[in-house]
């Protein structure tokens, strides 16, 4: 009888043993794919160009009022698009006019602008996605470099061309880890008029 009584314990222990085993595969298992889901998030890139200028006169010219307007809706446009944190990182070419358009959202968020040559595309790409993965950047430039960066993202190839008073135009380009890249144009602030 102690014998039967010893053989059920020994059951009972090596059953409680194994389920300690599988709950702790199935935490680790768990664990793993959550981490992994969370790593491969979707990375989106907001894409404008620069807002109206002073004038042709000067080489590297500023925003004329009209163009501080516009940056301040700009900030206020996008200065929220994410309900969680907004956008984490703001980058503008080595013009005046893209920087001066990236200040109100930098200031108002008080992250820095980083100022990148608008001819390496290829750099760019690659530190967003590997700096910024799973973020929110803006990238501000000018008419003839966005879309060949919303190209280089695999955005839409089918961009209508943007004209020499077009200054409304606001893409958002979101690169999933895996699928399709998304891309959006929305308009912002005082309509173009052609």
């Amino acid at each position: 009888m102690e014998d039967t009584k010893h053989g059920n314990d020994n059951r009972r222990k090596r059953r409680r043993r194994r389920r300690i085993i599988a709950s702790a595969l199935f935490l680790i298992i768990a664990l793993s794919l959550a981490w992994f889901f969370g790593s491969q998030a979707t990375t989106t890139v907001v894409f404008v160009r620069y807002a109206e200028t002073l004038g042709p006169d000067d080489q590297n010219p500023g925003l004329s009022p009209a163009g501080q307007q516009r940056a301040h809706e700009l900030a206020r446009v996008v200065g929220n698009i994410d309900v969680v944190a907004g956008i984490d990182a703001i980058f503008a070419t080595q013009y005046r006019s893209t920087q001066e358009m990236a200040e109100p959202l930098a200031d108002a968020l008080q992250i820095p602008v980083q100022v990148v040559d608008s001819k390496n595309v290829r750099g760019l790409k690659q530190m967003i996605l590997k700096e910024y993965k799973g973020d929110i950047v803006l990238v501000i430039t000018d008419a003839e470099a966005l879309p060949r960066l919303i190209r280089k993202f695999h955005g839409s190839k089918h961009l209508a061309p943007i004209t020499e008073h077009e200054h409304d135009n606001l893409y958002l380009v979101s690169i999933p880890w895996y699928g399709k890249v998304k891309t959006l144009q929305l308009k912002y602030g005082t309509p173009y008029n052609p």
